[in-house]
């Protein structure tokens, strides 16, 4: 049986929302933008007439205001996004328990098992579509395939508050004609090495033979043939599926530039009771340590090492993230940006040392004082307890807001 999936969109999702909680907002430019005081001075969300006078999603915001002059800025919503996208979300769910999440503003629906009962594809993206805009105010681009790259490219060809249909028999008519960069999966670099050796639209990716393009791009290049040829076998993954946690972690954009090394280790402590609160809920332990550092030239490095011991500890992570920056990290520039990552995750209680020379008792001090502190805090708030050195201004933005992370779900999957 030929599967029906479709991709849901919601158009200009954020700005949508603000414009839904402000009526004042409707029809006007209008761009959700972050904090510059807090040196996130990009555009996150633009309306279409934002759009049509070029605004664009990552500029900084005076890029898009020297094109757009009247556009209103406002910050952005988290929490009301949030409540819009799961209340999106129960609505798909009333067509099919296969419902798989793509960022807060998209999901692919897998309804081949609700035809019987709603119609084809197309009349359950029409549904969709009618009532996301009579119950949520919201308008969506439905993309309807027969799998689940098509239905995504499907859901950005027409917008906003459109439908398109990509079948096995228009596919090659529709996607071939289009730029290597409209895939998903094709970034700025995957399209130059495309562009290099005249690659230019799908089409051509879907003719050019595969052991040129494992050769260019590895297994990556086989993946992509086989989508542009809709050889798509990823399911849709239900309501229940978790994927495996593979790392936790935290960063942040700091106010101002950091220029010592304790002030880098006063964010690295802060970010890990965030991963190691983290860690003791999903039950598992770390093995390895990740950072990340852009530098105010905007550089960006990233540097991993493995732990003595396994640990959940938020000293432990943040004094073995403080080592890795010091062998690393040269100080040729001051530093805006800085995450830490727990990774090569365990579950918990099973201790794995791989340091023969460890001091296992000085380090299960640190993992008991660790320990009560996250119990403390768990019970009595967060700033109930921490570290002296934490209470300063220690440039970090007033309002710290956890960003969880989906699993990437590789497109092979």
């Amino acid at each position: 049986m030929q599967r029906v999936i479709l991709h849901s969109d919601m158009n200009a999702c954020y700005a949508s929302i603000e414009a839904k909680l402000n009526p004042k907002l409707r029809g006007i430019a209008l761009a959700v933008a972050g904090n510059p005081k807090n040196r996130h001075g990009i555009i996150l969300a633009k309306s279409e007439k934002a759009k049509k006078m070029g605004v664009k999603t990552g500029e900084p915001i005076w890029k898009a205001l020297a094109k757009c002059p009247n556009l209103t800025l406002v910050p952005p919503q988290y929490e009301k996004y949030l409540e819009v996208s799961k209340l999106a979300r129960n609505l798909y769910y009333q067509y099919t328990n296969q419902v798989e999440p793509f960022g807060l503003d998209e999901c692919y629906l897998d309804v081949t098992g609700s035809t019987h009962l709603f119609g084809s594809g197309e009349e359950i993206a029409n549904e969709i579509r009618k009532r996301m805009k009579e119950e949520l105010g919201i308008t969506v681009s439905v993309g309807v395939s027969f799998c689940k790259i098509f239905a995504k490219l499907g859901s950005d060809m027409k917008k906003p508050d459109a439908t398109t249909i990509i079948s096995k028999d228009n596919f090659k008519k529709k996607v071939w004609p289009l730029d290597v960069s409209e895939m998903v999966g094709i970034g700025r670099a995957t399209e130059k090495k495309l562009k290099k050796i005249g690659i230019f639209t799908l089409g051509d990716l879907a003719k050019a033979p595969k052991d040129t393009l494992k050769r260019l791009l590895g297994v990556n290049g086989i993946y992509l043939w086989q989508y542009c040829n809709g050889l798509d076998l990823r399911p849709v993954v239900d309501r229940d599926h978790k994927d495996p946690i593979k790392s936790i972690g935290n960063s942040v954009t700091t106010i101002r530039d950091l220029k010592k090394n304790e002030e880098v280790y006063n964010i690295f402590q802060e970010l890990s009771f965030s991963v190691s609160k983290r860690l003791r809920k999903a039950n598992l332990s770390a093995m390895g340590v990740e950072i990340f550092i852009r530098n105010s030239e905007l550089q960006s490095f990233s540097f991993a090492s493995r732990l003595p011991m396994a640990s959940q500890s938020s000293i432990i992570l943040a004094e073995n993230a403080m080592e890795i920056f010091k062998n690393n990290y040269k100080w040729a520039f001051p530093i805006r940006a800085v995450g830490i990552r727990a990774i090569h995750l365990s579950s918990y209680g099973l201790d794995k040392q791989i340091d023969m020379f460890l001091n296992y008792e000085k380090f299960q001090k640190k993992e008991d004082l660790d320990k009560a502190i996250y119990l403390v805090r768990k019970k009595y708030g967060k700033d109930s307890l921490t570290f002296a050195a934490l209470k300063g201004d220690i440039a970090l933005p007033k309002n710290m807001t956890d960003v969880i992370t989906l699993p990437l779900r590789h497109y092979n999957m």
